[in-house]
């Protein structure tokens, strides 16, 4: 029997990304969809028109026997959506990020355990080949003992132009929640499960940018690691080309990834390029979003205390508290501040 499915916000990531991706599993049928905007609705009609489509999510929720709601809305919206579904007995997948106060993340964790049911968030850049590479070999040894971590993101505007990504009432922050999310994530995941101790963070933020108040649109960031090791990134809206880049280094090799392209350098020893590719695919990665759902899929099958849904759920708290105190460190000049248990 097929799981049954909903989407909640039909935007360009949920028809482009995770449509796509959910088309691909087997088992699975995405029965209903819930868009408040009229033309997204008539866009869902026509990619899906055997499902049924909603304006309403309280709607959706008690017309549907549902196993679980992908909710892909902006991000302001996701901590009550999410509410939603699981007192409505859904397990539940968020785009990142999962919500935007400590609060928010305790509220929906502790009804996630009253319903027995999985909270889990869109990590989806640790399913990019690339990244798999590296983390095979940090754990593999192959690296050596870890010591930094470096990740860059340039882009020349807010991800796809979504203007709403400069509303700080919609969006929740800037370029710190669009991208910073993701590398908060990795380098938890690379660093062995490990949050940071510090952050230090420098936001570039222009005037009178969005409808509600500027947001950041360049970030400087900086993590500490138990044991000497770091962290940096540098994210940007604001740059003359689109890069994605990172260096990973121990005592042993050190890892460079550009782009799709990736390189082992040992400390003897010739360089040696790194099969990292991916099937083509465009900037909403359908085919990361289909290993992501393939793992939400177990983390369902496990339950809440399966080793899935526990280790996204630590990722997703360590992305909140760094991004929360990056904004921190960011009002203090740049002020080095200490992450919470």
């Amino acid at each position: 029997m097929k799981l049954r499915g909903a989407i909640s916000g039909f935007g360009q990531v949920a028809a482009l990304g995770h449509l796509r991706g959910w088309r691909t599993i087997s088992g699975v049928e995405i029965v209903a969809i819930h868009e408040p905007v009229a033309a997204r609705r008539q866009e869902a009609m026509r990619l899906m028109p055997n499902a049924r489509v909603y304006d309403d999510l309280g709607l959706m929720l008690g017309g549907e026997r549902l196993d679980f709601v992908d909710i892909a809305s902006p991000p302001a919206y996701h901590a009550h959506a999410a509410q939603m579904a699981l007192e409505a007995g859904a397990h539940v997948l968020t785009e990142k990020p999962l919500c935007l106060s400590v609060d928010d993340l305790d509220r929906l964790a502790a009804l996630a355990r009253a319903k027995d049911r999985v909270l889990f968030c869109v990590h989806n850049w640790k399913h990019a080949p690339a990244y798999r590479v590296a983390h095979e070999l940090v754990t593999s040894g192959e690296l050596g003992a870890l010591r930094y971590v470096g990740m860059y993101r340039l882009r020349t505007e807010q991800a796809g132009g979504a203007q709403w990504r400069l509303d700080a009432q919609v969006g929740g922050g800037g370029i710190v929640i669009d991208h910073g999310w993701h590398i908060f994530y990795l380098m938890h995941w690379l660093m062995g499960g490990h949050a940071p101790e510090t952050i230090s963070a420098r936001f570039e933020t222009p005037a009178n940018r969005g409808p509600a108040g500027a947001v950041e649109e360049v970030a400087d960031l900086t993590l500490s690691f138990a044991r000497g090791r770091f962290g940096y990134s540098h994210l940007s809206w604001r740059a003359p080309s689109r890069r994605t880049s990172a260096i990973l280094y121990g005592d042993r090799a050190t890892f460079e990834i550009e782009g799709d392209r990736a390189l082992l350098t040992p400390c003897s020893g010739a360089p040696r390029n790194i099969e990292a590719s991916d099937a083509p695919d465009d900037s909403y990665h359908s085919a990361w979003f289909r290993r992501l759902a393939e793992t939400f899929v177990r983390a369902m099958a496990g339950g809440r205390d399966s080793a899935e849904a526990i280790e996204n759920a630590a990722e997703a708290r360590t992305a909140l508290l760094l991004t929360i105190a990056a904004t921190r460190s960011a009002v203090s000049g740049g002020l080095p501040v200490r992450i919470g248990p």
